[in-house]
């Protein structure tokens, strides 16, 4: 369920706006992407594992108020990125 640190790093790479980044709300939105794609594959697998679903909802809801935060605050990264990472289709 959970990705692999390496998956991470490669991530956080590819996302940061500076060396060293690893908080900006692009990063963080990206990992929350990745880890909320992962739990949707694993809860269709597991339609009744409830425990996992409530971990989900919890990154969405995460990765909700940081897209927020950001289309807020700059709305040209925001674009940027949910067209990066294939969101809002």
């Amino acid at each position: 369920m959970a990705i692999t640190k390496e998956r991470k790093n490669e991530i956080i790479a590819e996302y940061r706006t500076h060396e060293g980044d690893t908080g900006s709300p692009e990063v963080q939105i990206a990992v929350l992407t990745e880890e909320i794609n992962a739990l949707n594959q694993h809860i269709r697998t597991h339609k009744k594992d409830f425990h996992s679903e409530r971990g989900l909802l919890k990154k969405i809801g995460r990765r909700r108020h940081l897209l927020k935060y950001l289309r807020d605050n700059d709305v040209a990264r925001y674009r940027e990125l949910i067209q990066r990472l294939g969101l809002r289709r």
